[in-house]
């Protein structure tokens, strides 16, 4: 698809250009002010890229300029780009002025590919955007006809790109300005010209370029786009001839792609550890739902189920297109050994399984975050001693030693008045949360030292010292059991804090 003049459009579309008056955008270049981008008035009145913007001025007086940005004009061909996922899910801008769209298996859903193409255009021209739009396929026949139609849509079908292009200049199979000049000094002005050519000679003089452009732009060799979004091999898309809002509606529409994506990822052996639900709605916004399982889960009824409990805070708006699931994350799904009585024990996985249903039901009512469960870390700092691991997640082996710990960490050392007779010693009796504990029992020290490997150990401006710790189990004369530490070496600066409970 081309939008001719795509700057000016974007600018008379946000309203820094008035639609009536000729544009321009602006640019230096070679210490003079240039032109960049017009829009068709200002052609007509005889302006061309590259010309100085006092010739311009002359010729044409009445002339809006704007400063080119092309950053923001390919921020917004992105987001065009986005916008037309709608149509089909893969969309992708071609800078500056054109947006590549691959509609294979999608357009039945629009009335054809002329019914696609034609749908399409009037959506952007009811905007205020005018566009050429092409169908064929190859990308570079599709680009050259998109800018060499004279009509709205051109629809061609596979295998006549060679009629087709014949007539056309070679410039449109998307060659540097240096080949174009070198062609034309040779008498080759046409696409069909260009084809006729030795390949040999012509990759000897001007390189593999034109020779590789047309046999894209012809299907014979294969060209790949960069896609944003690029496909998920895992998902499944529904679009509806008119919107839909209602909760029971995008219920059982979650339900017919719940059992097709859960279909196919069984046939595979896979199931899904994380699923996405994107709703395309008429105002073109795009809220989503995501969900997340313990296990590789591919049974329709759990994953319709589970995304039946997010749906409740979706916002339809003025009614739903089309909806899209998609297995972001998938895994090998383990195959259950179903028992015979007396001959073949089942499967001890079952009872798993049954859990893993309970734990996907409260992570994805309460939110994956809250749902956990601690493993060890191989570090001696505290702190970082025990992280957090998915529910039903193997325990990753470490068999590091540890002084005793207690039952009770503190989520952060909290500071306390404590008095000690000598550096090493433990404190005679300290002060937390406003009470006094004098201590009758102690063991200890057990000197800890911050992780100098680790980015995040390490504080700015602190001296290696102060990262020291002396850990020293105590017990008041009450029969409590503390586990305190003495942060730093030197007794003048020296700081307490308590970190946890014994029982």
């Amino acid at each position: 698809m081309w939008l001719p003049s795509w700057p000016i459009q974007r600018l008379r579309r946000s309203g820094a250009v008035s639609p009536a008056s000729p544009a321009a955008t602006v640019a230096t270049a070679g210490g003079a002010r240039r032109l960049q981008a017009l829009c068709p008035q200002a052609a007509a009145a005889g302006l061309w890229p590259g010309q100085t913007l006092a010739e311009a001025r002359a010729l044409c007086p009445a002339l809006a300029i704007c400063p080119a940005d092309p950053e923001a004009d390919g921020a917004a061909l992105g987001r065009l780009a986005h916008w037309c996922e709608r149509f089909t899910p893969l969309a992708a801008a071609d800078p500056p002025e054109g947006l590549w769209l691959d509609i294979t298996g999608c357009a039945e859903l629009f009335g054809g590919e002329a019914g696609l193409a034609g749908t399409l255009a009037a959506l952007l021209s009811r905007d205020g955007l005018s566009c050429q739009v092409a169908v064929a396929g190859t990308a570079g026949a599709a680009w050259a006809l998109a800018r060499a139609g004279k009509t709205a849509g051109t629809n061609l079908p596979s295998g006549q790109e060679a009629e087709a292009l014949a007539a056309l200049p070679v410039a449109l199979l998307r060659l540097d300005a240096r080949s174009v000049s070198g062609l034309r000094a040779l008498g080759v002005r046409r696409i069909g010209e260009l084809a006729r050519l030795e390949r040999a000679a012509l990759t000897a003089r001007f390189g593999a370029g034109p020779r590789l452009r047309l046999d894209q732009a012809l299907g014979n060799a294969a060209e790949a786009i960069a896609w944003p979004h690029p496909p998920a091999p895992w998902a499944e898309r529904l679009a509806f001839a008119e919107p839909i809002g209602t909760e029971a509606d995008l219920s059982r529409v979650l339900a017919l792609l719940a059992k097709r994506l859960g279909e196919r990822l069984a046939a595979a052996r896979l199931g899904g550890v994380a699923f996405t639900a994107t709703f395309f709605r008429v105002d073109d916004a795009r809220p989503t739902l995501g969900i997340g399982a313990a296990l590789p889960l591919a049974e329709p009824e759990r994953i319709a189920a589970l995304l039946r409990l997010r749906l409740e805070g979706l916002d339809p708006g003025f009614g739903v297109e089309a909806v899209l699931l998609e297995a972001t994350a998938t895994a090998p799904l383990a195959q259950p050994q179903l028992g015979l009585p007396g001959i073949v024990p089942s499967d001890p996985a079952l009872p798993e399984r049954a859990l893993a249903a309970v734990v996907d039901e409260l992570a994805n009512r309460l939110g994956t975050a809250r749902l956990w469960r601690p493993a060890p870390r191989a570090s001696h700092v505290p702190e970082r001693a025990v992280r957090h691991l998915p529910p039903l997640a193997p325990s990753p082996p470490w068999s590091g030693a540890a002084g005793e710990r207690p039952l009770r960490l503190l989520a952060r050392p909290e500071p306390i008045e404590a008095t000690a007779p000598l550096p090493d010693q433990p404190p005679l009796q300290f002060r937390w949360r406003g009470g006094l504990h004098r201590v009758r029992a102690a063991s200890g020290p057990e000197r800890i030292a911050a992780e100098w490997w680790q980015p995040s150990a390490a504080a700015a401006g602190r001296p290696e010292a102060d990262l020291l710790r002396d850990y020293y189990r105590v017990e008041d004369s009450e029969g409590n059991r503390f586990w305190v530490f003495r942060a730093g070496l030197d007794p003048a600066t020296a700081r307490w804090f308590l970190h946890g409970l014994f029982p």
